[in-house]
C-alpha cells in the first residue's frame, strides 16, 4: 500500500487549486439554512460548476458521465476543495455519496444512464428513505411493504430522518418484499420517484433549529418494477453496498473540515487567551493526533477501495466508529475554548457542535460499528 501521491497526482492537484482560485469567488451569496429551496439551487449550482469544469464524479465510470480517474484522485479533489473553502455536496449528498456510487456499482447499464448523469450535472437529487420509526438501527426490522402488482410494486409504509426529501427528486428506498422471509433476505432496493401520487413529506426540526429532516409516508405508492437495482429479495446486499459508501468514503470530506476547525481552534485560543492552560493544548494536541490518524485511515480505505473495483471494504466501520467520537470530542474542545460564545446559535460552531451529537447514530450507531469490527474484522463469535 502506497499513500504518497505521484506526480501525474500532484499535478493535478495543481490545475484543481488554480481552477478553485478563479471559480470559488464567483458564486453567489450562500442561502440562509432554513431556505431549502433556495440550498437546493446553489448547491445544484456549484456542483453544475464542477461538471462544466470536468471535476464532477472523478471516480466515477465514464459511462455514467464520470471521469474514470482513480479514488486517490477523487481524495486529492475533498482535501484541495474543503481546504479552499468550497461548497460541499450539499443538498444532493445521497445523490454523490450514496444513491450514486451504489448504482453505479449495482445498476443495469439502463439505470446507469439514466440516474447518474443528471446527479452530476446538478439536476436531481436524492434522499434516503431507509430508517423506520420501529427500524432504526435495526434497519433489517423494516416493514414497509411492497407488493407486486404486474408492472409495479405498491409500496405502503413510512420512513423517517429522510435527508433533504422535501426538496429530492429520488428516494433510494428500502421495502420488504417478502414477509416470511428471514428479516434480511426479503428486503428490495427501490429508486422511488417523490413525486409519485401517494407520498406525504413531513419535516422534522432538529435541535439546532434546521429542518434537513422528514418523516415520509407512503399510501399505496406504484413504483415500476424497472426501478429495482439489484434482484427482488436481494436489497439487504445491496444495502450493505450503500454503507460502505456511507461509512466509507462519504466522510472524507468532514475529516479535512475538522482538521480545518482544529486549526480554527487553535488560533481562537492564543488570541482570547485560553492558550495559557495547558491541559487544553494538550487536548488540543490529542485531537490533531487523532485527525492526522483518520487521515491515514480515510487514504487506507481509499486504497483498498481502488484494489477491489471502487467498493470500501468493512475498514469504514473502523473510521465511522472512531470519527463520530472524535467528531464530538471536537466540538467539546471547541465550547471549552470558546466559553459562554458557545451557546451562541448564530455561530457556524454552535450549530457544528449540535450535529456532532447525532454522528455516533447517523450511518450505523457506534454499537453496531463495534459488532461489524468485532466480528468481521477480529472473527470474534456472534453475541446471542
Amino acid at each position: 500500500m502506497d499513500l504518497a501521491y505521484s506526480p501525474e497526482e500532484e499535478e493535478f492537484r495543481a490545475r484543481l487549486r488554480e481552477w478553485l482560485a478563479k471559480a470559488l469567488p464567483t458564486l453567489p451569496p450562500k442561502p440562509s439554512p432554513d431556505d431549502w429551496p433556495g440550498r437546493r439551487a446553489y448547491d445544484l449550482g456549484w456542483q453544475r460548476m464542477l461538471h462544466d469544469a470536468g471535476y464532477a464524479g472523478l471516480h466515477w465510470p465514464v459511462d455514467a458521465g464520470g471521469q474514470g480517474a482513480t479514488p486517490t484522485r477523487q481524495l486529492i479533489f475533498l482535501e484541495e476543495t474543503e481546504n479552499a473553502g468550497a461548497p460541499y455536496v450539499g443538498a444532493n449528498f445521497v445523490g454523490l455519496l450514496h444513491a450514486g456510487p451504489t448504482i453505479a456499482a449495482e445498476g443495469t447499464p439502463g439505470q446507469r444512464a439514466r440516474w447518474l448523469p443528471p446527479v452530476l450535472r446538478g439536476e436531481e437529487v436524492w434522499c434516503q428513505g431507509f430508517s423506520e420509526p420501529d427500524a432504526g438501527s435495526d434497519l433489517a426490522a423494516l416493514r414497509t411493504r411492497a407488493c407486486r402488482d404486474g408492472d409495479d410494486y405498491v409500496v405502503t409504509g413510512s420512513k423517517i430522518w429522510t435527508s433533504h426529501a422535501e426538496v429530492a427528486d429520488w428516494c433510494e428506498l428500502l421495502v420488504r418484499t417478502d414477509p416470511d422471509a428471514p428479516k434480511h433476505r426479503g428486503i428490495t432496493w427501490l429508486a422511488l420517484p417523490m413525486d409519485a401520487p401517494g407520498i406525504t413529506v413531513r419535516p422534522l426540526r432538529t435541535l439546532a433549529g434546521s429542518a434537513e429532516f422528514a418523516e415520509v409516508f407512503l399510501d399505496e405508492v406504484r413504483v415500476p418494477v424497472a426501478n429495482r437495482v439489484g434482484d427482488e429479495n436481494d436489497g439487504w446486499r445491496v444495502t450493505m453496498v450503500t454503507l460502505s459508501f456511507e461509512r466509507g468514503t462519504a466522510f472524507v470530506g468532514e475529516v479535512v473540515a475538522c482538521r480545518r476547525v482544529l486549526g480554527e481552534l487553535a488560533r481562537t485560543a492564543r488570541e482570547n487567551g485560553r492558550w495559557d492552560d495547558p491541559v487544553l493544548r494538550r487536548r488540543l494536541g490529542r485531537l490533531n493526533a487523532e485527525f492526522r490518524a483518520l487521515w491515514r485511515l480515510t487514504q487506507w480505505n481509499v486504497s483498498e477501495a481502488e484494489a477491489s473495483g471502487g467498493v470500501p471494504g468493512v475498514g469504514g466501520s473502523v473510521f465511522k466508529l472512531r470519527y463520530s467520537h472524535a467528531r464530538q470530542e471536537l466540538y467539546d474542545a471547541a465550547a471549552d475554548v470558546l466559553g459562554p460564545d458557545c451557546l451562541d446559535l448564530d455561530r457556524e460552531w454552535t450549530l457544528d457542535r449540535l450535529s456532532s451529537l447525532s454522528y455516533t447514530i447517523a450511518a450505523g450507531t457506534s454499537q453496531i460499528q463495534r459488532n461489524i469490527v468485532a466480528e468481521r474484522i477480529l472473527g470474534l463469535p456472534k453475541g446471542r
